[in-house]
């Protein structure tokens, strides 16, 4: 099949798409082009992803199990059926090595898998977050030791995954889609493509523009993170809250975004995506001092909440080895079961390897288990109760889910870190409540 056919193909809704990956990203692509009524194949390593979708569970919060049930959906851990396919969106994980530089392992791997199977007129898309380049320097070549020529017998594209869990204004479908090819007809196949299920495409020049777009909205965000961690640090001491500062400056109506600090920065993009930048940096010979200042400084902040932490256990005459912690939330954000790369984690560790017992509670999380990093965190989230909270020396409010009973936070613990100024914004702050 020829590119241009390809183009009709899609338009007509006859175009088979594949989603390599089904993840936060890949899961919800693969539902809305289902929903549009295209035929869908899904692929992942995990068998326990795959059983779930085929018995129509969903396994992310803001997916529906309906719409897994409720449409043809095709699963599959079969890379050899990647040749059946007319388009293809790569939504693998890029995570970091132990030595903070990229790891595009899970990328190598499945271009090469495509590479075996790749077919004429085929469109493959980019979508995981990577450095400047990575489609044309990495991803590339693979492809074409296959003799097609790109932009003649197959398209490459680059778009970024732009997903919020937990956001009820903005879904995958109304957020705008930048995309960028390695050629203008490969562009225009992708715009093509996400056009039949979102609202607003943003074409740009190449592939490198549309990997930089995605790499710029994670440091925007990494860098005010550590701005404001920075300065609660400081106003803590000049006894300045923090919050009711940003508050008093979000009325100034131009020149100001708030951001908010936390016990640390957290998701797969804002603690990684920046360092994709500052490790292609230096092959340029340039030192992004910014970029790695701004990380230095959200990394530490589980450390510091661990010193709040003990300093509140001192003046309570007790010490942390052997106290037993209750941490509210291993989410990395309020309302959603995202655990990746949670400041929670990191909290629970410096705390266990301290010799202090825990626990924690988390409504939209069960489990957590079987992290990356933290491979001996192996917890069950438990009830929240009076005779629970009286049972715990302290309790650490890592995340702000709304559905916690913090009244009864307030009134039965005995010590409470607060790491994200809850108890305060709903007036329930007690003499044992130590903002963090």
């Amino acid at each position: 099949m020829l590119l241009k056919e390809l183009k009709d193909k899609i338009e007509k809704k006859e175009a088979k798409i594949g989603i390599i990956g089904l993840g936060y990203v890949g899961l919800p692509i693969l539902t809305a082009f289902a929903k549009k009524g295209f035929s869908v194949v899904g692929f992942d390593v995990d068998r326990q992803k795959i059983n779930q979708i085929q018995a129509g569970r969903s396994y992310i919060k803001h997916i529906p199990s309906e719409d897994l049930k409720n449409h043809l959906i095709d699963v599959t851990s079969d890379m050899s059926r990647l040749g059946e396919v007319d388009a293809i969106a790569i939504c693998v994980p890029t995570p970091l090595d132990i030595h903070r530089e990229p790891d595009l392992s899970y990328v190598v791997d499945t271009t090469y898998a495509i590479a075996r199977s790749l077919k004429i007129g085929q469109l493959i898309i980019l979508e995981s977050t990577t450095y400047p380049g990575t489609t044309k320097e990495v991803v590339l070549p693979i492809l074409s030791r296959s003799g097609f020529i790109v932009g003649e017998d197959f398209s490459l594209a680059y778009s970024p995954e732009r997903e919020d869990p937990g956001n009820e204004n903005y879904s995958l479908v109304n957020v705008p889609k930048v995309v960028g090819g390695i050629t203008t007809l490969c562009r225009d196949l992708a715009e093509t493509l996400y056009n039949q299920i979102i609202a607003t495409t943003v074409p740009v020049s190449s592939t490198q523009t549309a990997e930089a777009t995605k790499i710029l909205e994670n440091i925007y965000r990494a860098v005010n993170i550590a701005l404001v961690n920075e300065l609660k640090i400081l106003f803590q001491k000049m006894d300045i809250d923090i919050w009711e500062v940003i508050e008093a400056a979000k009325t100034k109506p131009f020149g100001f975004h708030a951001f908010y600090p936390g016990p640390g920065w957290g998701g797969h993009c804002i603690p990684i995506d920046p360092f994709y930048l500052t490790w292609k940096a230096r092959e340029y010979d340039v030192s992004l001092r910014f970029i790695e200042l701004a990380g230095e400084v959200n990394t530490l902040m589980p450390n510091y909440v661990v010193d709040k932490l003990v300093a509140a256990l001192n003046n309570h005459s007790k010490a942390l080895k052997n106290s037993r912690i209750l941490i509210l939330g291993v989410a990395y954000k309020k309302n959603v079961d995202d655990q990746r790369e949670s400041p929670s984690l990191k909290i629970i560790q410096l705390l266990q390897r301290q010799g202090a017992h825990i626990e924690y509670h988390d409504p939209y999380a069960l489990t957590c288990s079987n992290h990356r990093h933290y491979p001996e965190i192996n917890l069950q989230s438990v009830s929240l109760t009076q005779e629970i909270l009286q049972n715990f020396d302290a309790v650490i409010i890592t995340t702000a889910h709304d559905n916690v009973d913090y009244d009864l936070v307030a009134k039965y613990s005995s010590l409470i870190v607060d790491t994200r100024n809850v108890l305060a914004a709903k007036g329930l702050t007690t003499e044992n409540t130590v903002v963090a």
